[in-house]
């Protein structure tokens, strides 16, 4: 009696379970990825050829922009859980006789950059849209003859105390008047920051043998 043939197919994979373990990783990366954040002003930096990047994290940052206004954000650091936004708008409004229901709190907490007076800054929170925001984005009040206790100084005093690890950084354009960003430095140097971040273009620059 003859043999009987297994008809023989070709091989198939099951692409089913990676298709899912796709969509399962693709759904935890859009939940828990964090967007840099829109910045106040348009800054056009200057160029270097400095290679060393800024940080993403545990920043302090000033924004001079071209009408001289400054700006000011802190992010949240690494670790979520100390709310530093809120407890930096919290000390800042203490420091001025203002507070700040906890609705505002966690708001403020997921917003952007900003600059305006504090007085104003719960208008800012509270406001319809984007367009009434930018409306008082008229600049954080720097005054060089009281720079230690200056509304600036005050934001970089709670920050630092809010997260010891953040760096300072400055986001200068650069047409600013160089008075608007030496305002700043003697600000940073009231407060005893020695070094900071500057951030810049990188422009690659060709050096040739004939120069040297």
């Amino acid at each position: 009696m003859g043999k009987i043939k297994v008809a023989k197919g070709a091989p198939r994979t099951d692409m089913t379970p990676m298709v899912d373990m796709f969509m399962l990783l693709l759904t935890f990366f859009m939940l828990t990825a964090t967007f840099r954040p829109q910045e106040p002003t348009q800054v056009d930096t200057p160029n270097s050829i400095s290679e060393k990047l800024t940080p993403e994290r545990n920043l302090i940052t000033v924004y001079v922009g071209k009408d001289n206004k400054v700006f000011f954000n802190v992010d949240n650091g690494e670790d979520s859980t100390m709310h530093v936004r809120q407890e930096v708008l919290k000390n800042v409004g203490a420091a001025y006789n203002i507070s700040f229901t906890p609705e505002q709190l966690e708001k403020f907490e997921r917003m952007d950059a900003f600059g305006m007076p504090i007085e104003n800054v719960k208008a800012w929170i509270d406001a319809p849209d984007n367009t009434a925001r930018e409306a008082l984005q008229t600049g954080i009040p720097v005054d060089t003859t009281e720079a230690a206790t200056s509304e600036l100084a005050n934001w970089i005093l709670y920050a630092r105390k809010a997260n010891p690890r953040a760096e300072a950084t400055i986001r200068g354009d650069n047409t600013a008047d160089y008075k608007a960003v030496k305002q700043v430095l003697d600000i940073f140097q009231g407060a005893k920051i020695d070094k900071f971040n500057l951030v810049t273009n990188l422009e690659k620059v060709e050096v040739k043998l004939e120069n040297l």
